[in-house]
């Protein structure tokens, strides 16, 4: 298939790559030319559609995607996919599959899990929302990159799922941090909080796949200096929309709300923002020696 992939950062890259590993014709657009090109790449925008059977994108934020379509949306032949796998608000993803539906342009939302290293292994989860004839037609690209396939519902749904898992996944980062830290506190080795957890009712995927502990279960991005994965700046920015959303829809989120203050701070330290997430751990250790 023909396909263009807009948004060549540390997600969008791995993904073009396998999906021109995998047979597809890739052209590729991003504003800042990557070091390592996975794929043709297109000098304007919008050159990067021509011939395009589908148009994939990978973007920072809503204002990016809503710039992109209204740039590009005129321009595409009737019929051809659109699947938009940037997370962003739940507004701009339906504001998109709209302005799609109108031009005849099948949309999906279709934002993604499992962070640089299931970006390159191939194994992301996708959330998905929009039609069922959209999902089929975009399933043979997307199994290319994606382990997980998840029809989440209509235009929107995606986006949801996607606010629902990351704000779950920042409370229980922060949990498993400060549960490590009481165990240093206390005299308990790291080691035997670990063995203990991850066969007990406390366990969890931050602890048991993606430990905030160097040297503790398997290999995390802890064991490369905080490398990410999957970075502090973009759980911020989940959490602003996750609360975004609790906000506009009436929910309480006492403990998303507390994760959300605790990851805006973090990020707030430049240097901490490009650090993967589970640098909260040596983040909240910095808090006590400063006591």
């Amino acid at each position: 298939m023909r396909i263009a992939f807009i948004g060549l950062g540390q997600m969008g890259a791995p993904m073009a790559q396998n999906l021109v590993s995998a047979g597809h014709d890739v052209i590729g657009y991003d504003l800042a030319t990557p070091a390592t090109p996975p794929c043709s790449l297109a000098e304007r925008l919008e050159d990067v559609i021509t011939g395009a059977e589908m148009i994939l994108t990978m973007l920072p934020h809503g204002a990016a995607v809503t710039e992109v379509s209204e740039a590009l949306l005129p321009l595409i032949a009737k019929g051809t996919i659109w699947c938009d796998c940037s997370t962003i608000d739940i507004a701009s993803a339906r504001a998109l599959h709209e302005a799609a539906a109108a031009k005849g342009i099948p949309c999906l939302d279709a934002p993604v899990s499992g962070g640089i290293s299931g970006a390159e292994a191939g194994t992301l989860t996708f959330m998905i929302g929009g039609s069922d004839a959209a999902v089929s037609a975009a399933r043979p690209v997307l199994e290319v990159m994606g382990g997980k396939l998840v029809h989440c519902g209509e235009a929107g749904a995606g986006q949801a799922a996607k606010l629902c898992n990351n704000m779950i996944l920042g409370i229980t980062m922060i949990g498993t941090c400060e549960a490590f830290i009481l165990a240093d506190q206390l005299g308990l080795s790291r080691q035997a909080l670990y063995d203990v957890v991850s066969t007990s009712s406390g366990q969890s995927w931050s602890l048991t796949t993606y430990c905030p502990a160097p040297d503790i279960g398997p290999n995390s991005p802890a064991d490369r200096d905080y490398q990410p994965g999957f970075s502090t700046a973009l759980m911020a920015k989940d959490l602003t929309l996750a609360m975004q959303a609790a906000k506009d829809t009436g929910t309480p989120a006492a403990l998303g709300a507390l994760a959300h203050k605790l990851y805006e701070e973090f990020a707030s330290d430049e240097a901490m923002a490009g650090k993967d997430f589970s640098a909260m751990l040596p983040h909240l250790q910095s808090l006590i020696r400063d006591r």
